[in-house]
């Protein structure tokens, strides 16, 4: 999949006023999905759920939360969707449940239970304590204690999320029958939750200590270990490989791991994706923990190399778990909100849809989205309320889609009913519709981008190759079946002379700066303007 865009169930419209997103308003706005030009969607997920975590604590793996809507709702998405050629991915949380999954129930209250071992359980230490330091991801220890088991369970989130034992045979084949039911029922294939977490130390053996970069103790206690046995174990390449064989049975299908920002992330990714036995792409966060300068994606532009040689990556610089790319990277960053600055915004979507590997955008990407500066009285993600301020959570990336500029609540819900999350004024000038209007639109930018990428196959699958320029400027070149595509991206408030030869003569591509242009003979120079990228590739009537 080159392509695919990411939707958040309680993002999109809601055709009937109840404040959260819903698959029926999916259905509704659809077509500006498809116009994008995407090859799929990747749907956050809609199961029955208490939403403590947004849907990822799962409390029946197939069914539709009733606040989403209903299973024929999905099949009318999913039937709408292949209709327009797009592929359906959908959230497959395979290391944790909720608290109220009837596995869990189960468990919990009977060591003779069928899933009584579908958990990961472990007697105290003898004072009491749990068995090992392991840290949750949110905050506090990994166990929690249940009186009716007499034992600690673990979670590496929130305590109402359980882990799964994996590795007990009936309970992975329980997680594949619910894959086969969405597969059975039309769905192309799965992003897979957190794969760093799928296995653990059977030993359950301590984590050592991790000692900070700063020094000091940080808010986050999860830093300050090496997760050396509650993650990252190689029993996991077995899970995946289960996954993997039981969606070659249904051809064309797709899995797309999620992979931690731990050290080691591309190396995993290579590790993850580069056998036919595995998965077929995977993205990590790593690189959404760190700052956007010449060093930083010189490095990124290497690991991708690299993991192309070895895996296939797939590229996300927003999404669901982290600040906006266009807040979070901005060269002029507030933390009063405002508009993003339109060119930066649009130099990242156009490194992300050339670098090496798949690409996700996430909703709202298309139209150059800041992120949503919210009230610690606004905040609904359980990550923000325990870290506020230090962290102010995922909310202000989770806010509704802009539809309509001049309706209340952008045209997201019915005007009597208010957004489960607000829509800040910065995103309501960023409207689909307003966008729609302007030939000159991020939105038209994002299609011509995509377009561009489908047209060109050095884009889509060919090789990477970094370029010896200046600073402030980065580049690279794509390769494939003999054609060249060369990509310069200005890291700078000025323009930038791009050296004599390197675009000389060559034919401007749609989409980027030299807009369908033909840059200039060598003899004069090629500029690239402040915080926008060129792309030229050799000019087809032989002049380059």
């Amino acid at each position: 999949m080159p392509s695919s865009t990411k939707s958040i169930p309680a993002a999109s419209p809601i055709p009937d006023g109840d404040g959260i997103g819903d698959l029926p308003g999916l259905l509704e706005r659809i077509d500006h999905i498809a116009a994008l030009g995407v090859d799929g969607i990747w749907l956050c997920p809609t199961y029955v759920s208490p939403q403590r975590d947004f849907g990822y604590d799962v409390a029946d793996h197939c069914a539709i939360d009733p606040s989403f809507g209903s299973l024929e709702d999905f099949d009318r998405v999913l039937d709408a969707a292949h209709a327009r050629g797009l592929k359906v991915l959908i959230d497959l949380v395979g290391g944790h449940t909720s608290d109220q999954h009837p596995w869990f129930d189960a468990s919990r209250r009977s060591k003779s239970a069928p899933t009584a071992d579908w958990y990961v359980w472990a007697d105290p230490a003898p004072d009491g304590t749990p068995p090992n330091n392991w840290l949750s991801v949110f905050g506090g220890s990994a166990w929690s204690w249940e009186p009716r088991r007499r034992q600690y369970f673990l979670h590496h989130f929130l305590p109402s999320q359980p882990t799964l034992n994996l590795q007990h045979p009936a309970c992975l084949d329980a997680l594949l029958d619910v894959a086969r039911f969405w597969l059975d029922r039309g769905v192309d294939g799965f992003r897979l939750d957190a794969i760093d977490f799928l296995t653990h130390d059977l030993r359950l053996r301590s984590n050592s200590a991790a000692r900070p970069a700063s020094g000091a103790v940080p808010a986050k206690l999860f830093a300050l270990q090496r997760h050396d046995h509650d993650m990252i174990q190689p029993a996991s390449m077995q899970v995946l490989r289960r996954i993997r064989a039981l969606l070659d049975e249904y051809p064309g299908s797709v899995s797309l791991g999620e992979v931690s920002s731990q050290d080691g992330a591309f190396d995993r990714i290579a590790a993850y994706t580069g056998a036919p036995d595995l998965l077929h792409m995977a993205y990590t966060l790593r690189p959404l923990r760190h700052g956007f300068d010449r060093p930083t994606l010189q490095a990124l532009l290497r690991d991708a190399i690299a993991t192309c040689a070895r895996g296939w990556p797939c590229w996300s610089f927003s999404n669901h778990d982290v600040e906006r790319a266009a807040t979070r990277w901005a060269p002029h960053r507030t933390e009063q909100g405002g508009q993003a600055d339109t060119r930066f915004t649009r130099l990242l979507l156009a490194l992300l849809l050339s670098l090496p590997g798949s690409a996700c955008l996430y909703q709202g990407e298309e139209l150059g989205l800041p992120e949503a500066q919210l009230q610690e009285d606004e905040i609904r993600d359980p990550f923000g309320i325990t870290y506020w301020p230090e962290s102010k959570g995922r909310d202000g990336s989770r806010t509704p889609m802009p539809w309509e500029e001049g309706a209340r609540f952008a045209g997201f819900t019915a005007p009597w009913a208010y957004p489960w999350l607000p829509v800040p004024a910065s995103h309501r000038a960023l409207a689909v519709d307003g966008q729609e209007r302007d030939a000159a639109s991020t939105l038209r930018f994002t299609r011509d981008l995509l377009a561009l990428r489908r047209s060109e196959p050095a884009l889509r699958h060919g090789t990477a190759a970094e370029l010896d320029l200046p600073a402030p400027l980065f580049g690279f070149q794509r390769q494939a079946a003999g054609q060249v595509v060369t990509l310069v991206f200005n890291l700078s408030e000025d323009s930038m002379p791009i050296p004599p030869g390197l675009l000389a003569g060559k034919a401007g591509l749609g989409g980027f700066d030299a807009a369908g242009g033909r840059c200039p003979p060598s003899a004069s120079p090629c500029w690239c303007r402040n915080w926008r990228g060129c792309a030229s590739r050799p000019d087809p009537a032989g002049r380059g």
